[in-house]
């Protein structure tokens, strides 16, 4: 089953693989380039609290390198009006393609998801500047009385958003 949510400038689509395991995506066009975009979570995710400080505090390393695979980072941030974190291990990065996959190991996602794995790949514009962020989502609830997580699809359209304009007064 796979649904489609509207928003203003992006389209969340919702496809269910079984009742617990489902994969949630949203495209973000921004004005800064695919490669910068990238650059921000792979080579320097802890600006991203610079650009988005009411929903980043922090991103630190915690084991390996900025951006390769096997590292772990630690996430501070706010979602839901509650302070957060998520200590991650990033799975795949891939520069050519703009792609970076983290999968969740520890902190509040697990308390209602058994896994959570976020993948972000910024893809230049054909037509024009500017390139479109996609998110995906995949985890798996812990049982059916857990709610889809579309507030944090929001979330990160908000700091694409905000990554987007601090890229752009950075030039």
């Amino acid at each position: 089953m796979a649904t489609k949510m509207a928003g203003a400038a992006h389209n969340m689509r919702k496809t269910e693989v079984s009742s617990l395991v489902v994969k949630l995506e949203v495209d973000v066009d921004i004005k800064a380039s695919a490669g910068k975009f990238h650059h921000m979570f792979a080579g320097r995710p802890h600006h991203v609290s610079k650009a988005s400080p009411g929903n980043i505090r922090s991103c630190d390393l915690h084991e390996g390198e900025w951006g390769k695979v096997g590292s772990i980072v630690f996430w501070n941030y706010v979602h839901d009006g509650e302070a957060k974190v998520a200590k991650e291990r990033i799975e795949a990065v891939e520069p050519e393609k703009n792609l970076i996959t983290f999968r969740v190991i520890e902190g509040d996602l697990l308390k209602e998801y058994k896994s959570f794995v976020i993948t972000i790949q910024a893809t230049p514009k054909q037509e024009g500047p500017g390139s479109t962020v996609h998110w995906h989502v995949e985890y798996e609830k812990i049982d059916e009385r857990v709610a889809h997580p579309e507030t944090f699809i929001e979330f990160c359209v908000q700091v694409s958003k905000e990554i987007d304009e601090h890229l752009l007064n950075e030039d």
